[in-house]
C-alpha cells in the first residue's frame, strides 16, 4: 500500500509500506527512493539507463499489470530510484 501527498507544483510527496514478508529489510539508508514519472517510456528508458548505470538494477523496466512501465534501481552512489510512466 502507498499514500500520497500533493504539494506544490504539482509534484508529490509519497510513502509506501515495506514488509519483512515481501523480503524487505528496512535499514537506516535503504529506506528512501526517489520517484520519477516521466511522461514517456522513451524519456522512461533514458533516464533509467543512465541512473542504473555503473549500479544495480533492482527491477527491469516492465508493463506492469497497474498499467504503468515501471522499474527500479540503486544508482553508483547508493541512490534509489523508482520510475513509473503512465504515458506512451
Amino acid at each position: 500500500m502507498h499514500i500520497e501527498l500533493a504539494i506544490t507544483g504539482g509534484h508529490y510527496l509519497m510513502g509506501t509500506d515495506a514488509p519483512e514478508s515481501m523480503g524487505f529489510k528496512v535499514n537506516f539508508g535503504n529506506n528512501v527512493y526517489i520517484n520519477l514519472e516521466p511522461d514517456t517510456k522513451a524519456e522512461t528508458k533514458k533516464l533509467f539507463d543512465t541512473l542504473s548505470a555503473g549500479g544495480v538494477v533492482t527491477i527491469e523496466l516492465q508493463d506492469m499489470f497497474w498499467g504503468a512501465y515501471y522499474g527500479s534501481c540503486t544508482d553508483k552512489y547508493g541512490v534509489q530510484w523508482i520510475f513509473n510512466c503512465e504515458g506512451q
